[in-house]
């Protein structure tokens, strides 16, 4: 350990105390902390603290008057687009696909804490029939739009997943994908790589002690993607890899449509290189960010610095003015990625926090109320970088439900999640002709409470046999929703209701309906096996 280099470099940028518990350190103590401060590069995040206004802002009183829509030649909607220009848009998007040209990357560095587990989320079970989690679900949409990418082309090109995990979530992580076969996908295509982690700050600039031994950090956010992108070697991935668009989504919404070939489609024909996704206000005053134009530059705009005026406006067709609700759903092109991570100039966000810190006595306080700062970035804080940006609006139920709260929260819970899912795919399923029973007036909506998979009243071969779902007297059934007509349809089956003629046109389903496919089997050859029809 050259301990006096280390101490002259924290002088010249003047937090030399950070050492100043050295002397009555073990040693084990001695080697974390120099080993935490060595891997510091404190010229980097000194100017990241210097370049950060930690004075709160009195500018959003004038916000309103910056504020413009999205050009409407640049705001695309999926339910005013002709079925023709749709299918022009998808056949754009499955051929770049079919070319290897498109890569799916995830943020996925949270844990579940406001679900209640210590785990990420991505391996939550959300309580579907077949205990698919987010991650299974994600796995199997890539597969299968591989898949239509050859039927369109005759050539199977693979879209890679880059997956940005934490310190906290990476390793188990690894081992949840490892240990179901990769959902069906070559190993060597899932990429996975840590965000980065910067320290708190007091709010004169002195990195805060966690305590003697260890400062104390934070991750720097889902914008620290950019960073990270850079330092592990990612783009340079890409580029050897041959990709040129890469879609970066949120890890928590169940209804995600991974590389939508449409979306990718939208934005090629655009010529855009930056893009967002984006579902409509329910509401003018819904807290929800707004995708707009500050002052001629691209935004997300929190919904805490408009004011209820301004989020009231309407346009000639009577839609609110600024309605384009941000879901965290983006296309880049990889020259705009390759600028902006070699680019300085993105921003920081001050975050005030109570930050458990130690005393000039060794020992750690928790303080009461906010004594300094965590410093973070946005994934969305690259658009104002681009003149050539997009939005395509999509239907909220048939493409975001976010995954957040533990149940018994308003929303975003594990119920909301598993009923958009099944309304979905119920409505996949009527719209290709197929029809769900009904016993007495009412839809039938009961499921097996153990581990077997029923479907139209018959177990799969894992089941006891029932030929009667209305029995609600036998305990080993229960009462799935009030509201909730049970229908899981697995995304090897369709991606977005496509190819569910020739299985359910003209039949009728008994629920709970489950239309799987086993990702170990070769689904290229064979149909589906849980699938039952009267």
């Amino acid at each position: 350990m050259d301990v006096k280099t280390l101490q002259d470099n924290l002088a010249y940028y003047g937090q030399e105390h950070l050492l100043k518990f050295w002397p009555s350190l073990t040693d084990e103590q001695r080697t974390l902390l120099y080993d935490d401060l060595a891997s510091l590069d404190l010229a980097e995040v000194t100017e990241i603290f210097q370049h950060c206004n930690i004075t709160p802002s009195e500018e959003n009183g004038k916000l309103d008057e910056l504020l413009q829509p999205i050009p409407s030649e640049h705001h695309g909607s999926l339910s005013r687009t002709s079925p023709d220009l749709l299918d022009i848009y998808r056949k754009e998007g499955l051929r770049q696909i079919a070319e290897g040209r498109v890569a799916v990357l995830l943020l996925a560095g949270g844990q579940g804490t406001r679900l209640g587990v210590n785990y990420p989320k991505g391996m939550y079970d959300v309580g579907l029939p077949t205990q698919k989690t987010l991650y299974h679900l994600q796995g199997e949409r890539i597969v299968r739009l591989e898949h239509l990418a050859e039927e369109l082309t005759g050539k199977r090109g693979s879209v890679p997943w880059y997956i940005m995990t934490s310190g906290h979530t990476m390793g188990p992580t690894l081992e949840f994908f490892a240990s179901h076969n990769y959902f069906g996908l070559r190993k060597e295509n899932i990429v996975m790589f840590e965000q980065g982690m910067l320290p708190c700050f007091t709010f004169d600039g002195k990195i805060i002690q966690q305590s003697p031994w260890k400062i104390a950090t934070a991750p720097d956010g889902n914008g620290g993607l950019y960073r990270a992108l850079r330092k592990k070697g990612i783009i340079d991935d890409m580029e050897r890899r041959g990709i040129k668009y890469i879609h970066v989504y949120c890890v928590d919404n169940i209804l995600v449509k991974m590389a939508d070939p449409v979306f990718i489609g939208y934005c090629i024909s655009k010529g855009a290189n930056c893009a967002a996704k984006v579902v409509e206000k329910s509401f003018p005053m819904e807290p929800v960010g707004v995708v707009c134009k500050v002052a001629g530059k691209y935004q997300v705009v929190e919904y805490s610095e408009i004011t209820p005026r301004t989020a009231q406006k309407r346009g000639p067709d009577g839609r609110l003015m600024f309605n384009a609700a941000n879901i965290c759903n983006h296309f880049f092109t990889l020259d705009f990625l390759r600028d902006v991570t070699n680019s300085n100039n993105l921003k920081h966000h001050v975050a005030r926090k109570k930050i458990p810190y130690t005393n000039d006595n060794g020992q750690i306080v928790k303080p009461e109320k906010p004594n300094g700062i965590k410093l973070e970035k946005f994934v969305f804080d690259v658009f104002e970088f681009t003149n050539k940006f997009a939005v395509w609006e999509v239907l909220r139920k048939d493409e975001f439900s976010p995954l957040k709260n533990a149940d018994g929260a308003e929303k975003d819970t594990p119920t909301t999640a598993r009923e958009d899912l099944f309304d979905l795919h119920r409505r996949y399923l009527q719209k290709a002709g197929g029809k769900i029973a009904e016993v007495n007036g009412h839809p039938v909506s009961l499921i097996h409470n153990g581990s077997s998979v029923y479907q139209n009243g018959t177990a799969n071969d894992h089941g006891h046999h029932n030929n009667d779902s209305s029995d609600t007297q036998n305990k080993s059934i229960k009462p799935y929703s009030k509201r909730t007509e049970v229908c899981e349809i697995s995304p090897l089956v369709t991606y977005d209701g496509e190819g569910l003629e020739e299985l359910v046109k003209g039949k009728t389903f008994v629920p709970p309906v489950i239309l799987d496919f086993p990702y170990e089997h070769n689904f290229h050859q064979n149909g589906p096996n849980n699938i039952r029809s009267d």
